[in-house]
């Protein structure tokens, strides 16, 4: 393999070129060759993608497979389900993330009527509820407050929680665990410790909702009779993560963004109707959760290259999502673009399940915000903001905010 690119550890862990923006690496690399032979840190060759047509189609194509029973996958760091294995590893019973057809379509199947754009518009009232009444939290506390603790964790936790049945008295349990188990730069055991204890307890909640099902989610699923406990337990766990760590984040790391885009925030704040398209224009620029994994099933085709049977493939959602191929000017935030089309959600069989309920959230969450705290500012100064560079989906750990009036 020849003009092979040396990736090192930690991929893409540092934003050098700012809290937003793609690392200069991975920029460097789409322009010069959006699908590229790289080595990982262990000497195996590898590939990574990183422009927007080359990444939609390797999305799209079930040849490159999401399991990790089948090979090896030599992966620079922790994928952002499961850790990165030195051997082939079983498929975990429930977690369809890393499945491939039947087995994904099966268990993927038994949950489209709960997600569908119907089911989470009928909730949307009840999401803004939550929203506004959690922002009637924040507006008693005296400033600074730490906007993640206070809103941005609380609001997706709260709808995840009421949507699967999960008591929110529980939410310290499998918040922290949840946090534990997508830090990047740990051992396997650390890792394996707070997975154990995250799935311990969804396997309790689980036999007891097939015992006494109520009117959750989990519920519905608990009736399925061909379900095992197992996987419940897997599928549980896949939504619990995903349905609060994602838009948590992104409801932080997008108000961050907007405080350091005043312009574009004063607009979206004077004309609410813009909130949709911003939500979509921030997914992009953000692309919290940005690296991905396949691994090819034979010699595949991909932007002009040949990936051969049995190479790990790596995606870059996020170079994906500011590739100029694709988005004119891709790296100014800009409220008014037709972001429709971005890969933040994925693309193909594995795009994102909850990315209605997901954009309700960010709409309501941040028209509440923006409206409630019309003088919202950072407390201390940009630079000083703890940025997860050491987490699997991307945000900030902290976001201490001020404000000198609130809007009731």
């Amino acid at each position: 393999m020849s003009q092979t690119v040396a990736i090192p550890h930690g991929l893409s862990s540092e934003r050098d070129a700012g809290p937003f923006d793609p690392p200069r690496q991975i920029t460097r690399l789409r322009e010069a060759r959006p699908v590229s032979p790289m080595v990982f840190p262990d000497g195996h060759e590898g590939w990574i993608v990183t422009g927007y047509d080359a990444v939609r189609q390797l999305l799209a194509d079930t040849r490159f497979s999401s399991r990790q029973d089948i090979g090896i996958l030599h992966v620079p760091y922790e994928t952002p389900h499961m850790p990165a294995p030195t051997e082939p590893s079983p498929q975990v019973p429930g977690l369809f993330i890393a499945m491939d057809p039947p087995d994904h379509t099966r268990l993927r199947r038994k949950l489209t009527g709960a997600f569908t754009v119907k089911r989470m518009k009928q909730l949307e009232e009840r999401i803004i509820d939550i929203a506004e009444r959690q922002l009637d939290e924040v507006a008693r506390l005296a400033p600074p407050v730490d906007l993640v603790k206070e809103f941005a964790l609380p609001v997706p936790s709260l709808v995840i929680c009421e949507l699967l049945g999960v008591p929110y008295a529980d939410r310290e349990n499998f918040q922290v665990n949840s946090a534990k188990f997508l830090v990047k730069d740990q051992s396997l055991d650390e890792k394996i410790a707070a997975y154990t204890a995250l799935t311990t307890y969804l396997a309790e909640l689980v036999t007891g909702k097939r015992a006494a099902p109520g009117e959750d989610i989990l519920s519905d699923l608990a009736r399925h009779d061909d379900l095992t406990i197992e996987e419940l337990t897997g599928i549980a766990f896949l939504l619990l993560l995903a349905g609060h760590e994602t838009t948590a984040n992104m409801l932080a790391l997008g108000t961050f963004a907007l405080l350091e885009h005043p312009e574009q925030l004063a607009e979206l704040r004077a004309t609410p109707d813009l909130m949709p398209g911003a939500v979509e224009e921030l997914m992009r620029y953000l692309s919290i959760a940005d690296i991905f994994y396949r691994y090819a099933t034979e010699d595949i085709e991909l932007g002009g290259e040949t990936i051969p049977e049995g190479s790990t493939v790596v995606i870059s959602l996020l170079a994906a999502n500011r590739d100029p191929k694709r988005f004119d000017n891709p790296d100014t935030l800009d409220i008014h673009r037709k972001a429709r089309g971005h890969l933040s959600f994925g693309h193909g069989i594995h795009q994102c399940l909850g990315q209605q309920l997901a954009r309700i959230e960010m709409r309501a969450g941040f028209e509440g915000l923006l409206r409630r705290f019309p003088t919202l500012k950072l407390a201390i100064p940009a630079g000083e903001v703890k940025l997860k560079s050491d987490m699997n989906i991307y945000g900030v750990h902290e976001l201490p905010v001020t404000w000198t009036e609130t809007a009731r």
